[in-house]
């Protein structure tokens, strides 16, 4: 009766052991893909930033060379 009693925790016990690492393991997985999630957030943000400045240098190198094509120009006219 003893031995029966004694299997039956270790059976109790191996039950909730491996429940807890299989909960041990989905939390970790779960933490895993949050971090990741977070990466690929951070660096789609800093490419879209990057994406944004060089848009604002083109602008700025085309109004700096049509103003000085128009001066060059109005320069040629009048001259």
């Amino acid at each position: 009766m003893r031995m029966r009693q004694s299997l039956a925790q270790f059976e109790q016990a191996f039950y909730e052991e491996s429940a807890l690492d299989r909960s041990r393991r989905e939390h970790l997985a779960t933490k895993a893909q949050q971090r990741s999630r977070k990466r690929e957030l951070e660096k789609i943000h800093k490419r879209g930033s990057m994406r944004f400045v060089l848009l604002a240098l083109t602008l700025i190198a085309t109004a700096v060379v049509v103003t000085i094509a128009m001066f060059e120009t109005l320069y040629m006219v009048m001259g």
